[in-house]
């Protein structure tokens, strides 16, 4: 058979393989992490082979040849991919569990999707082009094109949130996620303060423990992800730690009626009645929540408008599927009157049961 021939089917091969493996690790929830971390590595192999079977095309960059602005477009294309795909390279890295654990640079995992939706989005928009460049159908094309980019757009930023939420169930030993090294507070202990849905919700039993939904199972039993970050905290300083509970009528089971509740009760400015939580006797208060439509939940309100924070810190560690601390922390400042309002950490829903590392280094930095 003729090299040529060889070649072309050895890169179509490739490159087909390299989609589908980028179709799949956008969909971890059912891989599981380290089949993950596998295919990642796989798939930068296959990338190298990428590079070396269209060597021809990537020297062409080089080339005094005038080209057209199609032509100019699709290899800027082809640049940002490039990049796009070292970045997110050191990334994976970031977020290793299995093969880089000790690689710590850019390990967040809502960075690390945002990078893999924009490679997939690339490579559609790398893929087409080629596709456009050689087709007498442009509009055809084009609308295929911008399909495709769509879609990947669609996957990395809805599909993949809503199957994280659903279908990822957590599992941690309590004590390895908890346990770490202890941190000698100077002074009097802090006083840590957190809300989760696990005792202000009326649960079924056949609850499932997703990491969207803000639940996990630790050791069997059903734990909030607000309440491991809370033990974390403790275990370091053993601290006093308070949890934020509802007096009335509780958030319901389904996590999507909840999201409506909270949804009314921002519209309606609610202040839900809850158990009081006495902060008088501290001068440092770390509060533990998560955010609700890109604020506090409203009894975490409540709390907050109940207590006298004059003359205290206040340090806020926030959990999200999203990033940042969404307009929490102007929110809290004006409901914590006289409190010294400090950002400590938002945590990606992902990463909760592996932050006791950096918990504690937060805390030691923080104490020093």
């Amino acid at each position: 058979m003729d090299k040529t021939i060889i070649k072309n089917r050895a890169g179509t091969a490739v490159d087909v393989l390299m989609y589908a493996i980028l179709l799949v690790q956008m969909l971890y929830v059912f891989a599981g992490n380290t089949l993950h971390e596998i295919l990642g590595i796989i798939f930068f192999v296959c990338l190298v082979c990428h590079i070396v079977l269209k060597r021809k095309y990537f020297r062409s960059f080089f080339s005094s040849v005038k080209k057209t602005p199609v032509r100019k477009f699709s290899d800027a294309v082809t640049v940002l991919l490039f990049i796009s795909i070292i970045v997110l390279m050191v990334s994976s890295m970031g977020v290793s569990r299995f093969i880089f654990p000790w690689f710590k640079a850019f390990g967040r995992a809502d960075i690390h999707r945002y990078l893999a939706t924009s490679v997939l989005t690339l490579s559609v928009l790398h893929g087409g082009m080629h596709g456009y460049m050689r087709t007498k159908r442009k509009k055809t094309a084009a609308a295929l094109i911008a399909a495709g980019c769509a879609g990947a757009i669609a996957v990395g930023l809805a599909l993949v949130p809503y199957l994280n939420r659903h279908f990822k169930e957590v599992k941690i030993d309590y004590e390895k996620a908890v346990s770490g090294e202890k941190v000698q507070w100077k002074g009097e202990k802090p006083l840590v303060v957190y809300f989760t849905r696990l005792g202000n919700t009326d649960f079924e039993d056949d609850t499932d423990a997703v990491s969207g939904a803000s639940l996990m199972l630790a050791d069997g039993e059903l734990m909030g992800n607000t309440q491991l970050l809370a033990a974390m905290i403790d275990n370091a300083v053993d601290c006093d730690v308070r949890a934020i509970t509802l007096t009335g009528e509780k958030y319901p089971s389904s996590y999507g009626d909840t999201v409506s509740a909270a949804s009314d009760e921002l519209k309606d400015k609610a202040r839900p009645a809850i158990e009081p939580i006495d902060v008088s006797g501290y001068d440092t208060v770390i509060l533990v929540y998560p955010l609700w439509w890109g604020t506090v939940p409203m009894p975490v309100a409540t709390f907050l408008e109940s207590g006298d924070f004059t003359g205290k810190t206040l340090y806020l560690v926030a959990t999200q599927g999203s990033s940042g601390y969404g307009s929490s922390v102007s929110d809290i400042e004006g409901m914590a009157e006289g409190a010294d309002v400090k950002k400590a950490m938002s945590i990606y829903c992902d990463d909760i049961p592996d932050s006791r590392k950096k918990i504690g280094e937060w805390l030691e930095e923080i104490n020093k």
